[in-house]
């Protein structure tokens, strides 16, 4: 036993923790803007010419077409910043599987499940237990390579363990040396899997620091600054797939630079329950998602990158892409305080992928013009998107508390007690967002930044899906309750999980479950039952019911709504908790919209004003926008805008090249090859000459232009080009 106990204390102590540029050039100069990206693992083609800052070049291995290098160099004769990017869970590692990089075969190190069975995500591509001899292969064979080439940016992505792993040989030595015991099976007992999991996390953890730390030596070493992100998906995401991930520890990690959400169709569609009903819930899923990642982030202040994709992993149709590419975009764009983003992965299954047309046909084709089109607008308005101290339409300040430690319930099921679709989460959730009101997340990890707190009223938490993985905690929640904070504890504390040994229980402590440490540390005795009490100059609720039943069952969460109400409208807090079915923000010109379905009302919201409609690849002018329940909508209010100069207020291409005079204006439109372009331009009067050429100075046939007199705009539209399409207007 006191073996037993040292060991979780050092646990806890871990918790606590447009130019070419030549090849061998780093690219560390700070004027280099890099707000927009995507990754390929291809070379540049016209047709995936997409016109972001930076091109993500992913893994170091040579084709028949061309090395790594060379990969690298045909992006940037074209202008764009480069940066890497592999993955650390799993990738084309053959060389080292096979053992023609040490001479020794490496695939025991493989991810195992209970029956033996290796989880493969390719082809001789194993899931990684990272062992640290599979470290130094990433730094000696990648990571040295990489910077060699003068990149300057690395993203290792995915660090994935997944929960129904933990049986392989490779898994019980790394248990045998973290924790000084055997190896136990998982599936034994709550207690074995809780280990088993947080050893997961912990090897990840190991390899992030491990291979970042050495790619910044080895960049000094080359007088460069070289800088490491981690693309991963949301807490939300692992813990509902099952998989174990750093996440929020790696905020705290000297050696991380920042991260890219990976937020997109796929992830989001994972179907949830609410009001007893299961069913794949896109944009509000999408909207949690993106908020655990900003607030996983918010008080260390690192980069974050927003990823949408306009398709997914799984084949579908395009109708069912582009439906969702709406919800998920309009997601992001619903949190003004992140302006980076990564406008999509791999553009080369995107614009030559085969998809169905729809889901009742079986044709296949290549992405149709209006949708190439309709994403070309979108994702170059990111290029321009402002961050803003706007605020999402609706009642702020109320928060749900998430933890890592999500990630260590949820697979196999012990004792009988289930979580069906990670509904214990959604039910503290999904209540509040149905409702219009833009619940945000808050990360036990990051009680300790002050950052955390600001406008924060009431907390909802709830120990039946996680549990705090240090005493600290407990004691940053408490001082902001004493403060004037109102806390909401939801739950019966009947999950097996609440007995596993940990700090609650183990030496001086002796707590049947970790809220009786946090409710004695509140004043309001170990045990409380369901009621309400004072606490300094705050307040705590306490509801002894599992969150998940506020979901699970046909109006289950009429008690809870009614508790966050309350705790929200009376002292220490004050005013109305506002309850409506949509969401609605501006950011600077732009109007980010959604209406919600399962709602207090089931009417559309009406949007009146100037606008043209960034989700119609017609690029329409608007003077209303009405949006259905289950719907979003992306405007650019031209009442926004000086209508004294001309500009391109939105288009399917990027500009360069930009003049103007008194009564001229001028740019050159570039994007992928083989899509259409459309543009609108506000001129401050009428056009009286258009000229589109391309770049030999040739007209182009099919170009087209219109006046609009109530807007002011000329809306353009030709055949796009990765080289250029020149135009001139006369007014």
């Amino acid at each position: 036993m006191k073996t037993r106990t040292s060991l979780l204390a050092g646990i806890a102590c871990l918790w606590a923790l447009t130019m070419p540029i030549p090849p061998a050039a780093a690219q560390s100069g700070t004027a280099t803007k890099e707000k927009t990206a995507f990754q390929t693992s291809g070379a540049w083609k016209p047709v995936t010419d997409t016109r972001a800052d930076v091109a993500i070049v992913y893994g170091v291995n040579d084709n028949r077409r061309a090395t790594f290098e060379q990969r690298v160099q045909s992006w940037r004769e074209r202008g764009y910043t480069t940066h890497f990017m592999t993955g650390i869970a799993w990738g084309q590692y053959q060389d080292y599987f096979t053992g023609r990089w040490d001479g020794r075969r490496h695939l025991d190190e493989g991810q195992v499940t209970a029956k033996g069975d290796t989880i493969w995500h390719g082809r001789m591509v194993p899931y990684i237990v990272p062992s640290t001899n599979f470290l130094t292969y990433m730094k000696e064979r990648h990571v040295k390579r990489v910077i060699d080439a003068g990149i300057d940016a690395i993203y290792m992505e995915e660090p994935e363990f997944w929960m129904r792993a933990g049986y392989s040989d490779a898994f019980k030595r790394e248990w045998l040396e973290y924790y000084g015991f055997p190896w136990r099976a998982q599936h034994e007992s709550p207690e074995n899997t809780y280990l088993a999991n947080k050893l997961k996390y912990y090897l990840y953890y190991r390899a992030l620091e491990d291979v970042f730390t050495f790619a910044k030596e080895y960049g000094k070493s080359k007088g460069m600054d070289v800088r490491c992100y981690v693309p991963t998906h949301s807490l939300v995401n692992y813990s509902s797939w099952q998989i174990v991930s750093p996440e929020a520890s790696l905020a705290s990690m000297a050696c991380v630079d920042g991260y890219i959400a990976q937020v997109w169709t796929g992830t989001s569609r994972e179907p949830t329950f609410f009001n007893g009903l299961r069913k794949e819930r896109v944009f509000e899923n999408a909207f949690l998602e993106y908020g655990s990642m900003e607030s996983m982030t918010r008080p260390t202040g690192r980069k974050m990158f927003f990823l949408t994709d306009p398709i997914e992993d799984w084949p579908r149709d395009w109708v069912d892409y582009k439906s969702n590419y709406q919800a998920t975009f309009a997601a992001q764009l619903l949190y003004p305080m992140i302006d980076n983003y990564e406008v999509m992965p791999w553009p080369d299954r995107i614009y030559e992928g085969l998809y169905k047309t729809s889901a009742e046909s079986d044709v296949k084709e290549r992405i149709p013009r209006f949708y190439s089109t309709q994403m070309q607008v979108m994702i170059n308005t990111l290029n321009d998107m402002p961050l803003s101290d706007n605020r999402v339409s609706g009642s702020h300040g109320i928060g749900v508390l998430m933890s890592n430690s999500l990630m260590f319930q949820r697979f196999p099921v012990h004792a009988g007690y289930d979580d069906p679709q990670f509904s214990n989460f959604y039910g503290q959730t999904l209540p509040l967002l149905k409702r219009g009101i833009p619940v945000s997340m808050v990360h036990i990890e990051n009680t300790a930044f002050a950052g955390t707190w600001e406008g924060l009223k009431v907390l909802v938490m709830s120990y039946s899906n996680m549990k705090p993985m240090q005493p600290e905690y407990h004691a940053h929640i408490a001082e902001w309750v004493r403060s004037g904070g109102v806390l909401l504890y939801c739950g019966q504390d009947i999950d097996p999980y609440q007995t596993v040994m940990e700090w609650w229980n183990t030496g001086a402590n002796a707590y049947p479950v970790p809220s009786a440490h946090l409710f004695e540390m509140l004043g309001i005795g170990a045990a409380p039952a369901t009621g309400e009490y004072a606490c300094g100059k705050g307040k705590v609720y306490v509801l002894r019911e599992e969150p998940k039943t506020f979901v699970l069952k046909e109006a289950g969460d009429a008690r809870y709504f009614a508790a966050v109400q309350k705790a929200f409208e009376t002292a220490p807090n004050a005013g109305t908790l506002e309850l409506k079915n949509s969401l609605v923000l501006e950011r600077g010109p732009y109007i980010i919209a959604a209406t919600l379905d399962e709602s207090v009302v089931a009417d559309p919201l009406v949007l009146r004003g100037l606008y043209i409609d960034l989700f119609d690849p017609a690029l329409p002018v608007l003077e209303t926008k009405s949006v259905a329940p289950g719907e979003q909508a992306f405007l650019y209010n031209i009442d926004r805008i000086d209508k004294t100069t001309p500009a391109v207020l939105c288009g399917a291409s990027r500009q360069y090249n930009i003049t103007a005079t008194p009564h001229t204006y001028a740019f050159t439109a570039k994007s992928p090859a083989n899509t259409n372009n459309v543009l609108r331009v506000y001129l401050p009067q009428p056009p009286k000459r258009v000229h589109i050429t391309d770049v030999a100075g040739a007209g182009i046939a099919d170009a087209e232009h219109t006046w609009d007199a109530l807007s002011q705009t000329l809306l353009l539209t030709f055949e796009n080009s990765p080289d250029g399409v020149n135009v001139h207007i006369e007014y």
